[in-house]
């Protein structure tokens, strides 16, 4: 279930693309798969072993191209350990929240992108989630949960502040807010019949892709999507070397090559 649209963020086969609180790594994949040079990193050690393991076994069954390479290591948000201008895209997807500082996040990541890189922010969306606070402390009140909730005004606002140009937005996962409405609603530890229902339909969404269920999401994703997707560019300046969006290799990539 990807969140970020990838023609939006003009990923290309050969970039470096840095994953964010990359989780168990569903966006990292598909960059993988279309032939970048994925760093992911997550906090949770869990997390990043998931990820490694997953993106060896595409790697092993030949689902991405052979140029493409990835590394996945465990790091803070708030001191990336990537080099200045090292990357061409950057994903943070459904982080931000977490993060008291994001300010300190958002400029991590203006630091990393290389001058015409593109990041894509998403966070969950305010009026979907403000109905999920309402509804249940346990949904946002626990050891790393969410601690804001966004408008959207804010979060470009906020990219702007370190240097980011926010660029086109849109809203993804119309029929999860339901879900999670649901899970608020009953409690969401409890076990309940009505939520084991629907999510038995969202799996099934996701591995049929029905039309009825695409239609029914692409026509409400404006109306209540979950999560709010902004993109955002670092402006281009004059540069000597040939380290450009989908240029010559990184400091990164020159490492990962010499491994």
């Amino acid at each position: 279930m990807l969140t970020v649209d990838y023609d939006l963020l003009d990923l290309r086969a050969g970039m470096t693309v840095l994953d964010l609180g990359c989780g168990e790594g569903r966006h990292a994949f598909e960059a993988y798969r279309r032939g970048a040079s994925v760093i992911a990193v997550d906090w949770g050690q869990s997390e990043v072993e998931t990820t490694k393991r997953w993106l060896g076994a595409i790697g092993a069954a030949g689902e991405a191209p052979e140029q493409a390479r990835f590394e996945v290591v465990r790091g803070d948000l708030l001191a990336l350990p990537v080099p200045d201008a090292s990357v061409d895209r950057v994903m943070a997807s459904e982080v931000l929240e977490h993060i008291p500082d994001d300010v300190t996040a958002m400029a991590e990541i203006a630091r990393v992108l290389k001058p015409g890189g593109r990041v894509a922010v998403t966070v969950p969306r305010y009026g979907p989630e403000r109905i999920c606070w309402a509804l249940s402390d346990e949904y946002h009140a626990n050891e790393g949960g969410h601690i804001r909730i966004y408008r959207r005004d804010v979060v470009r606002t906020r990219l702007a502040s370190v240097g980011l140009v926010p660029g086109e937005t849109h809203h993804a996962h119309a029929l999860h807010a339901p879900y999670w409405w649901l899970k608020c609603a009953v409690g969401v530890e409890r076990d309940a019949a009505i939520v084991r229902a629907y999510h038995r339909m969202l799996v099934w969404d996701l591995t049929k892709r029905p039309w009825l269920t695409r239609t029914a999401e692409r026509v409400l994703d404006p109306v209540f999507g979950k999560s709010l997707v902004v993109y955002a560019d670092k402006p281009a300046v004059a540069r000597q070397d040939s380290g450009s969006a989908g240029g010559g290799p990184s400091e990164w990539e020159r490492t990962a090559a010499a491994r």
